[in-house]
């Protein structure tokens, strides 16, 4: 029986900066690339035994295309233009070419609000930031996603209950995916999750067969630079 390796998509691309710090994050092609290879990466065990590929399943939601007002200026930003959203359309257009790879899309809601990007608050409170010397750079505009765990967690339950696979590498790091991985254990899958090097949750890792992440450990790489 094959192995179904399921990429949260969102998860991917925030660690991905962090684990391939060598690579270049803007080009779509290179993070496709990576993340096909990630995916083979898990196929291979200790001993020389290799599993079979069934699928690699790919989620995420296609960017922003509204309008809204800068934080600071108040000047007017189409989404539809932005940088991100080139990239993020190209990345799920070259993600398609791959064989083997089914892309998920869910979708952002049309409502969000500009929120202070991570750090800015810290500073803000230990006095190094005034409110008054913030600026729009200092933002970034969050958009809830719909649809993206429930297309995980029912992909999950039918491979589980049509037994299409005998194991499921999840590349995510989210403890919303505790149920799916519950069901999918129950049900005699090999569940493994691969969280790229990034803390678990008690509650996520004591539901998983195990944990295993074989993309660049960032720790390693701090240490032989250092």
């Amino acid at each position: 029986m094959p192995t179904a390796i399921l990429i949260d998509g969102g998860f991917f691309l925030r660690r991905f900066r962090i684990c391939y710090p060598h690579k270049d994050h803007n080009d779509p092609q290179v993070v496709a690339k990576t993340a096909f290879e990630l995916a083979i990466s898990h196929l291979e065990e200790k001993g020389g035994f290799r599993h079979d590929l069934y699928r690699i399943f790919f989620y995420d939601c296609p960017p922003l295309q509204k309008r809204a007002h800068l934080p600071v200026t108040r000047k007017s930003v189409d989404f539809s233009r932005t940088a991100q959203s080139a990239f993020r359309l190209a990345l799920h257009d070259e993600l398609r070419k791959l064989r083997k790879v089914a892309l998920r899309l869910g979708h952002l809601m049309d409502y969000g609000e500009w929120k202070l990007k991570e750090g800015k608050l810290k500073q803000l409170l230990g006095g190094n930031l005034s409110f008054t010397t913030l600026t729009d750079e200092d933002f970034e505009y969050a958009a809830a996603q719909k649809g993206v765990d429930m297309r995980v967690g029912l992909d999950i339950a039918s491979l589980s209950y049509k037994r299409q696979v005998d194991q499921i590498v999840l590349v995510a790091g989210d403890s919303d995916f505790v149920p799916a991985a519950k069901l999918a254990r129950r049900e005699g899958i090999d569940f493994v999750l691969d969280p790229l090097w990034h803390p678990v949750h008690p509650s996520l890792q004591e539901h998983v067969d195990g944990v295993r992440s074989t993309c660049p450990n960032p720790a390693h790489d701090k240490v032989s630079h250092s």
